[in-house]
């Protein structure tokens, strides 16, 4: 049978949106069988190559059981691909999330209410898909999202470097950002990073960054088929296994290699829902994950819909009751948040990936891993594992990204700025509040500034003033244009021109009509072209 050619949009039509009455065509199942085999079931392993050493490096920056990162996957995979409407998108746990989901954990100190708060951001994205405010969600400034993912990398490198020299004790981050730098904690941390510190540790992470560092070009022009985070975590348990063969004492301790449970199905921690209504920071917390989640989610499928050679387009809201749906069900089986990630949904538009079978797939590897193979997990260091999240780190909050928002001005580079050290300085949530705000600031001032125009020439012994309104007037251009009619000498002529008007604010409109009377008694000739003359209401 002869394939669609790729230039059409012949795989507009996705497997799981077949009608019934094509499913009774037995042509029509072994078309999707083809596509399946010929480029979804390479891309889905592929991206699960991709996905394993991130799955299990995201729990490990989030404080979270291990186990939790691969079946956050899972259900990204499994689920939210069945439901959702992107054809190339992959959903599991991300890196932008670490940050309120590590904060989260601690401050309930008890995993299993944390799952609540996880099962009602699901919930709350749910309801915003079904009340269609999935492109709300879009009207966020870019130099805000901007700052809260380079915020965020900056906190996920700090949180990856005890790892990568060695310290492994879980106490290190009790004291938050900030908190690392208070001088008790300051110097204890010197002191822990003294009597902590490995030699193994460091070399493998040394070896893995130079790997990522150095290879990254080569391995995604030449050999795709393999994917760099899969071959960092591979040497990372061959040097695991080699250096005690040579030295001896570098062997490295069971706190410092992954641990994944024989039976995992055993060891899941289920949300408690008796504690719904013992701790108001639940909903406020949920509330943080929901906010964070769907704006990484409708970012990524945006970007993953740009490099779809077939172009097509995600419908946000569809897109929103997937992920909830989804992070319904990790609360429930005890997997951390999810979002649609950017990395995975790249490796599978690189891998020829054509339908959401590809997802599908690389969830179902997922969950194979964890039941057949968990020993083969449990054999990673978790050194490796942070040298992949140092990078990711890094990618989030690039130099090059600082300079590119300073040479956009003061109106992008604030905003970006202040999220970063707000969110630094308190949490996420409030960071992307205030920045949104500063935001909110200048494009007012700007708003101040922009919508009309004023010229001045002396005809005879009269001077003339023409007022140009521009586009849009509102009630935030009533002052600064109130303050220039008011400055009009007597015995002038002043025109307002409203030609190019689309939209004037009644208040607008009242406050001319207003200055109409005055301009009589300073005897100013006001000529108005295409401005409405509106009854002025007195008020006693």
């Amino acid at each position: 049978m002869q394939e669609p050619d790729e230039k059409t949009n012949r795989f507009a039509q996705p497997f799981f949106d077949m009608n019934l009455k094509s499913l009774l065509y037995p042509h029509k199942w072994r078309y999707y069988r083809l596509i399946w085999f010929k480029h979804d079931l390479p891309a889905g392993l592929t991206v699960f190559l991709v996905a394993l050493p991130l799955c299990l490096g995201i729990s490990l920056a989030s404080g979270a059981p291990l186990y939790s990162g691969i079946l956050s996957g899972v259900v990204g995979g499994i689920v939210v691909s069945l439901i959702s409407g992107s054809q190339l998108g992959v959903s599991g746990p991300a890196a932008g999330l670490t940050t309120v989901v590590a904060a989260s954990i601690i401050g309930f100190g008890d995993y299993r209410v944390f799952l609540l708060a996880v099962f009602f951001a699901g919930l709350l994205q749910l309801i915003l898909g079904i009340l269609k405010l999935g492109t709300v969600a879009l009207y966020f400034p870019s130099a805000v999202i901007k700052g809260m993912l380079a915020a965020i990398g900056i906190i996920l490198i700090s949180k990856q470097i005890p790892l990568s020299l060695g310290y492994d004790q879980p106490d290190f981050w009790t004291e938050g950002f900030l908190g690392l730098f208070s001088s008790n904690q300051f110097y204890k941390n010197i002191g822990n990073f003294y009597h902590h510190f490995s030699m193994p540790v460091v070399l493998v992470t040394l070896v893995s960054l130079a790997i990522l560092a150095m290879f990254n070009d080569f391995f995604r022009r030449r050999a795709k088929w393999l994917p760099l985070p899969l071959l960092v975590v591979l040497v990372g348990v061959g040097m695991s296994a080699l250096m005690p063969l040579v030295i001896p004492s570098w062997a490295l301790k069971a706190s410092q290699i992954v641990s994944i449970p024989a039976n995992i199905f055993g060891e899941i921690t289920t949300a408690d829902f008796s504690k719904t209504m013992s701790d108001t920071r639940i909903f406020t917390d949920a509330f943080t994950i929901a906010l964070l989640a769907s704006l990484e989610t409708l970012l990524c499928v945006e970007a993953i819909d740009k490099l779809d050679p077939l172009k097509r387009k995600t419908p946000v809201n569809r897109e929103l009751i997937a992920q909830g749906a989804g992070n319904m069900i990790c609360g429930l089986v005890g997997a951390i948040p999810m979002t649609a990630v950017i990395v995975r949904g790249a490796a599978n538009v690189d891998a020829g990936a054509r339908t959401r079978l590809s997802a599908f797939t690389h969830g179902v590897f997922l969950l194979l891993a964890v039941v057949a193979v968990p020993f083969a997990l449990s054999m990673i260091p978790f050194a490796s594992l942070a040298a992949i999240l140092l990078i990711t780190g890094y990618n989030l909050t690039k130099p090059a990204l600082y300079r590119q928002m300073f040479r956009l001005g003061w109106n992008q580079f604030l905003p970006f700025a202040i999220t970063i050290i707000v969110i630094l300085a308190t949490d996420l949530l409030e960071g992307v509040a205030i920045g949104l705000l500063i935001s909110i600031y200048f494009l007012v001032r700007n708003n101040f500034k922009a919508e009309y125009k004023i010229e001045r020439h002396r005809e005879s012994a009269t001077e003339h003033y023409y007022i140009k309104l521009n586009s849009m007037v509102t009630f935030l251009n009533k002052v600064n244009l109130q303050n220039t009619l008011y400055k009009a000498p007597p015995y002038s002529v002043l025109t307002i021109d409203g030609s190019d008007s689309r939209f004037i604010d009644y208040d607008v409109l009242e406050m001319i009509s207003e200055f109409e009377k005055q301009a009589h008694e300073k005897h100013i000739q006001l000529i108005l072209k295409n401005v409405e003359r509106v009854n002025v209401t007195a008020l006693h």
